[in-house]
């Protein structure tokens, strides 16, 4: 049985591929930070914390990556932890499931991938309004970049009969 894939064929494909690859790799973090959460005691996993950043954080008290390591690992196990672990695992698994169906060149995963994007996009928007963080802004323009170039690729796909050629990458 041959499986098809997608397959890049200019700057913006080469860019959404990437792009992909990295929301993948994103999710296969999630599952592993998921099962991480859900297995592990909340003390293990701030005593993880605190010694992920110590070093750091008694060089310079003030930095920015850590701080906002340490207080976002502690706001979350602050939270359910069955929460937290369900949503990383849950979200993980879209993800995955999709960027592996877009690169196999399912069709059907395209609307799907745009839907969830609208739907992470939206809650994530809802958080920084709440709490803004250069991190989640930034994750929200990434997945907005993410939507152009699926919105753009799907409409390429659709368009396309088997046994012609895609028109030209713009």
């Amino acid at each position: 049985m041959s499986v098809s894939r997608f397959r890049p064929s200019g700057v913006l494909d080469w860019t959404f591929e990437i792009a992909l690859i990295l929301k993948g790799l994103d999710g296969l973090l999630e599952i592993v930070g998921g099962a991480v959460v859900l297995f592990l005691s909340k003390e293990t996993l701030n005593g993880w914390l605190v010694a992920l950043t110590q070093h750091e954080l008694s060089e310079d008290p003030n930095d920015f990556l850590y701080t906002h390591l340490l207080d976002s690992g502690q706001h979350i196990l602050a939270t359910s932890q069955t929460y937290a672990a369900l949503y990383l695992l849950s979200h993980g698994l879209v993800k995955m499931v999709l960027v592996i169906a877009v690169l196999r060149d399912q069709l059907w995963a395209y609307p799907w991938m745009m839907s969830f994007l609208v739907l992470f996009i939206g809650y994530q928007t809802y958080l920084f309004v709440l709490s803004p963080s250069w991190g989640l802004g930034l994750l929200t323009i990434f997945d907005l970049f993410v939507f152009w170039l699926t919105y753009r690729e799907y409409g390429r796909r659709r368009g396309h009969r088997p046994g012609h050629p895609l028109p030209a990458a713009s």
